[in-house]
């Protein structure tokens, strides 16, 4: 499909939403004239399995060893997945170089869609191309909304990084923060720096970053540490993944530190933590609903030539505040795994 003409699908971009919301709906109604038997049925067919041929999907992303959040992304990815009788073929690679060559593996595959992050989209540039020129539908999640409609992608899903950045810093101002330090565990990843740029851009108070290698959780909790024992000054330290906010407190700890943890991003042990207190607030932009639309989005394409968005506006899952106000009721969804 020619991707340079956006304009062919845009006019029913309005009613691509609507459409699919009528087909769920469709799909889960029994028929006003079938009687108990037909409503019966309904409730079965809607708890099964699409009967769609079978097809698969790679999603490749730019998870690293360790980081949890990607748990969740493949959770909600899994789940569509089986709804939709879509063979998943998970892998990943911080290394953007190296994603790149996991895309071009899923292309000599012949997958049938491609869902991808785009943390460094200028390295994901040219495969994607390739994708496109072999017939292979790509959707984006998570990382790269400034950049999907560039490269060419059906639809994005995920949060707009400054938008998050910018909220997460009126949020600090209510807290009584004056001097934070945002830490950010991949130099090159722009969605990590518009995070720090949104922060910074409306707190009030002063904003220093603090770079750390997130693929060595004891260098990061030395450095964060060293940077508090440092400059007493800072009352607020800014992680940008649950992980490190964990191994943040016991920067904190280790550096004798009264400074607060704040963070992006969830995982059960992490609303632990704002449970107990050890966390101020963190961000959650629903990394299962991540998972689980952009799977579901290349099947309905396949099957029904949806565009999510209408191929043209982002599909946004984010950014939430989960603090004391309604941790408890996260809770149990992130036991599961699932937030």
């Amino acid at each position: 499909m020619d991707r340079s003409s956006p304009s062919r699908f845009r006019r029913s971009a309005p009613f691509v939403a609507v459409a699919a919301v009528a087909a769920l709906a469709l799909s889960g109604c029994a028929s006003a004239h079938g009687g108990k038997k037909a409503e019966e049925a309904a409730q079965n067919a809607s708890a099964g399995k699409a009967d769609t041929p079978r097809m698969t999907v790679a999603m490749v992303t730019h998870q690293a060893p360790g980081d949890t959040f990607w748990d969740t992304v493949r959770k909600g990815a899994e789940a569509a997945a089986a709804k939709d009788n879509v063979k998943l073929i998970y892998s990943a690679d911080p290394n953007a170089g190296n994603q790149a060559n996991l895309v071009q593996n899923a292309i000599d595959q012949k997958v049938d869609g491609i869902a991808v992050t785009l943390a460094k989209p200028d390295a994901m540039k040219s495969v994607i191309g390739k994708a496109e020129q072999a017939g292979i539908p790509v959707v984006g999640l998570n990382s790269g909304l400034s950049d999907w409609k560039q490269l060419g992608l059906l639809s994005f899903f995920g949060q707009d990084e400054s938008v998050a950045g910018e909220a997460f810093g009126d949020k600090l101002n209510t807290t009584g923060a004056k001097k934070i330090v945002c830490v950010i565990q991949e130099q090159g990843n722009v969605g990590l720096t518009q995070r720090c740029d949104g922060v910074k851009k409306t707190f009030k108070g002063t904003t220093e970053t603090l770079y750390v290698n997130g693929t060595d959780m004891p260098s990061v909790r030395s450095t964060i540490t060293a940077k508090l024992k440092q400059d007493s000054s800072i009352d607020t330290v800014v992680t940008l993944g649950a992980p490190f906010a964990l191994t943040a407190v016991q920067s904190v700890g280790d550096a004798g530190s009264k400074a607060r943890v704040a963070t992006f991003d969830l995982n059960k042990d992490l609303v632990k933590a704002v449970q107990n207190g050890s966390i101020e607030f963190a961000v959650d932009q629903q990394p299962y609903l991540q998972g689980y639309l952009a799977v579901d989005a290349l099947w309905l394409y396949k099957n029904n030539g949806n565009y999510s968005g209408g191929g043209v506006q982002p599909v946004l899952t984010g950014p939430a505040f989960v603090d004391k106000s309604n941790v408890d009721k996260v809770a149990e969804f992130a036991a599961k795994g699932t937030r």
